[in-house]
């Protein structure tokens, strides 16, 4: 018979955390330890009695420890100083405030359009794709975008910007 849970906590949690700290350190080894026994939990139900359970639970934590690792490395990293100065390209504010204006009292659907297709340079096809539409509803929008940019922003947009 298998013994409680809570037995098998007490008997390998100091292992466990060992493990946790010797691969992470001090400060992520507390949460892989949690991580480790939370797995545990779920799966010792099905954990065959003639199971190792000490080298059960390191792997889990291997396995956690991993995790943690992995994740730290898709963390940006702090640096002290900025190496360079962040553009002010397409912050609304930053330059034209009439054309912001402009662009933000547009619909939705249309400013979007607009932004995927003459910022961002997408094809109909894709901004459809995004929008959830068709091609010709995208290249409606886009077009009915430019119209009323026009209207209400004339210098903005050129008649060279549709093709």
């Amino acid at each position: 018979m298998k013994q409680p849970f809570e037995r098998v906590v007490a008997q390998h949690g100091t292992t466990v955390l060992r493990v946790c700290r010797v691969i992470l350190g001090p400060h992520d080894a507390d949460d892989a330890w949690s991580e480790t026994f939370l797995s545990a939990l779920r799966a010792y139900p099905d954990l065959p009695e003639t199971a190792n359970v000490e080298a059960w639970l390191v792997t889990i934590a291997h396995r956690k420890a991993i995790d943690v690792v992995r994740a730290a490395k898709r963390n940006p990293l702090s640096v002290e100083h900025v190496p360079e100065a962040p553009t002010t390209l397409g912050i609304p504010g930053s330059g034209d405030s009439d054309l912001w204006a402009a662009v933000g009292g547009l619909p939705s659907k249309q400013r979007q359009a607009i932004a995927y297709r003459y910022v961002a340079g997408l094809s109909y096809a894709e901004i459809a794709e995004i929008l959830g539409g068709t091609v010709e509803a995208a290249r409606r929008a886009a077009a009915d975008g430019l119209k009323n940019l026009r209207k209400s922003y004339p210098g903005a947009i050129t008649k060279g910007a549709t093709s």
